[in-house]
């Protein structure tokens, strides 16, 4: 993944396309805070492509929550530059599963793993995680989940 952006980059400056490349360039800046967080416990001090799409995710969700908060205030064009770099990061990210996948996903961990109430909540959806990141939103897998639980 890290020479994907690297390669990325590269095209973006030969390319001139200032608003990808600073986008690109946030993303790896991002990456190399998380990489200087993690020196202690990473044998050679990068951190995973897993933990590298939970922060790309995390940083679609911030961009999503200032875009709402720049329609919500008038200001479109402040909107429409977070939602492209929405679209740049997202291109880093597995293909986001549908409904229907994320269902069939929580009842096969459900049974796999023998979750008979609310009780194992917590280990349906760290099991999901673990294997979902980066496809799977979690917090409206939660939902479906606890349907799953309760039903």
């Amino acid at each position: 993944m890290r020479e994907k952006l690297q390669d990325d980059v590269k095209a973006a400056m030969k390319a001139g396309d200032k608003a990808r490349l600073t986008t690109l360039r946030m993303i790896g800046a991002a990456i190399k805070d998380k990489d200087i967080a993690a020196r202690g416990g990473a044998a050679d001090g990068h951190i995973s492509d897993a933990d590298i799409q939970d922060l790309l995710v995390k940083l679609i969700k911030s961009r999503e929550d200032s875009a709402k908060l720049y329609d919500d205030g008038g200001r479109p064009e402040l909107a429409d530059k977070e939602r492209a770099e929405i679209a740049v990061i997202r291109a880093y990210l597995p293909t986001p599963m549908d409904p229907a996948e994320v269902e069939a996903a929580v009842k096969a961990v459900v049974a796999e793993l023998g979750a008979s109430g609310m009780k194992d909540m917590g280990r349906v959806m760290a099991a999901l995680k673990e294997r979902y990141s980066g496809r799977m939103d979690m917090g409206k897998a939660g939902g479906t989940v606890k349907a799953a639980l309760a039903g």
